[in-house]
């Protein structure tokens, strides 16, 4: 049971009675924050929601989500996630959608997302699971990608002050209704924040500090670094910069993805050395100034026969060998011994198959429905995350890539912000993330056409917990750590 609120000291988060609490879990992405591949739609959240509610109608529309958002998450995950699993703390993803009406008045909270938070987080405190609130999406968008749901692959968030004002009020709004709730073990106020000035950031977080504690002083800041919560570089000294915060990084390995140019991981030293580099680059902030860190996100993307994909089970097997090897990192912290084992949330809990710890049955009606279509999406290589293209439509956009390439000089090529992301990421991101996507938005929204309530409860129970499957041996290695 909890005995209070969670507090940082050094490099530990401790409880009430200053136990050290190792905060593991993953996290219900697709959920409160939709995203493409998790449950199967093209492009971005909010243009996907407004086509089906163009096509079937007000009433079918609210039936539909009103369905999904409460059979996404029951008392049967929950237990399941509790006492099979072992976790103690769920990440929760939300869009500020779900708290604000872009067409009125920004810095009036919806009730509704408060309704639907409190159901996971009052489910959650029930099994003893704690949660960590994650604003997933804001106003224009806190980064460049998909999952910020801003539509563009820009992140103008950081160009408009009246859109950091109204995330900030609704922080203070948040900060008011859980101030008091012992099982919210804290706040990750933005999710992969990503600006090519860094203090803007900065001043973001020290704006935030100061306003919530203003109301809430007891819970825990989970604060993402730049970059795709890659980068502190540019972050200050703690004791200059917010109190009370574990520091978050995600760290995801090319290992464990489609596309890669190399042969399957197969664990070599060279390999896991990569793996130990590429974590510990990130933490120089943490060691540096003796703070906790929190792996926010990982974990490799999973091959399957349904989607068509060569040798599942031979692929399979290098993933998990990634994912193990990232855990005994994670695990044991400095070779030497000298750090303490980090908190983490692997992505994701449920999907559709690609990465989550459960999914929906090939064999469910969401299948039925969308299934071919699933099949056509990943073969026009339509979500970035997760998805091979076929070779004959990817020399299409490689023709586009190679005009630019050869027009533009190579001093120019990393000009632009994330300076990570290549030519080839960024056609990529503007022609199959958004454009291609808004147009395939519409004949998959066709196929909700003329269902009827009944079908639509059925579409949306597919993610009941009774209905989908287990990823039997990506949940072993996670219960052994």
């Amino acid at each position: 049971m909890s005995t209070g609120f969670l507090k940082v000291q050094g490099t530990k988060i401790l409880d009430a009675n200053s136990n050290s609490v190792v905060l593991k879990g993953t996290a219900i992405g697709g959920h409160l924050n939709m995203e493409n591949f998790i449950t199967g739609f093209p492009g971005h959240e909010t243009e996907h929601k407004n086509v089906i509610k163009e096509k079937i109608g007000e009433e079918k529309y609210q039936y539909f989500f009103d369905k999904f958002y409460e059979y996404f998450w029951t008392e049967k995950d929950a237990e399941f996630y509790k006492n099979e699993l072992g976790f103690n703390c769920l990440r929760i993803p939300f869009n500020y959608r779900h708290f604000i009406d872009d067409d009125g008045d920004m810095f009036k909270i919806l009730p509704k997302g408060f309704e639907r938070l409190d159901r996971i987080i009052d489910i959650c405190s029930k099994y003893g699971v704690y949660t960590i609130l994650d604003l997933h999406s804001t106003p224009g968008g806190q980064n460049q990608g998909w999952h910020a749901d801003s539509g563009i692959h820009k992140s103008i968030f950081w160009d408009f002050k009246i859109f950091q004002d109204v995330i900030i009020n609704l922080w203070i709004e948040l900060a008011k209704h859980y101030k008091d709730n012992i099982w919210v073990a804290g706040y990750n106020p933005l999710n992969e924040p990503a600006v090519s000035d860094h203090s803007k950031l900065v001043n973001f977080y020290i704006r935030l500090d100061k306003a919530v504690r203003m109301v809430d002083s007891n819970h825990i800041f989970f604060i993402d670094g730049n970059t795709y919560s890659m980068d502190f570089t540019k972050f200050p000294p703690p004791s200059e910069f917010i109190s009370n915060a574990v520091y978050s990084i995600h760290d995801y390995s090319t290992y464990g993805f489609p596309n890669i140019e190399t042969s399957l991981y197969s664990s070599t030293q060279e390999e896991t050395l990569k793996l130990k580099r590429q974590y510990n680059r990130k933490i120089e902030y943490h060691k540096k100034y003796n703070v906790p860190v929190w792996n926010g996100e990982f974990g490799p993307v999973y091959a399957s026969r349904v989607r068509g994909d060569k040798n599942p089970e031979i692929v399979n097997k290098s993933r998990y060998q990634v994912l193990k090897d990232q855990l005994e990192v994670y695990k044991v912290g400095d070779p030497s011994g000298d750090e303490d084992p980090i908190s983490w949330s692997i992505w994701l809990y449920k999907d559709i198959g690609y990465q989550g710890l459960t999914y929906v049955s090939p064999k469910s009606k969401w299948f039925q429905v969308f299934g071919d279509f699933l099949i056509k999406k990943k073969r026009l290589g339509l979500d970035k995350w997760g998805n091979d293209i076929d070779p004959e439509y990817n020399r299409l956009y490689q023709k586009l890539v190679s005009h630019i390439q050869s027009n533009v000089p190579e001093k120019y090529h990393k000009v632009l912000y994330p300076h990570t992301w290549t030519i080839k990421d960024y056609v990529f991101r503007v022609t199959k993330d958004m454009l291609f996507s808004q147009y395939a938005q519409h004949e998959y929204a066709d196929l909700f056409v003329g269902l009827s309530f009944e079908e639509l409860d059925e579409l949306a129970s597919s993610f009941k917990f009774e209905n989908i499957e287990q990823r039997e041996e990506l949940n072993s290695i996670l219960k052994t750590y």
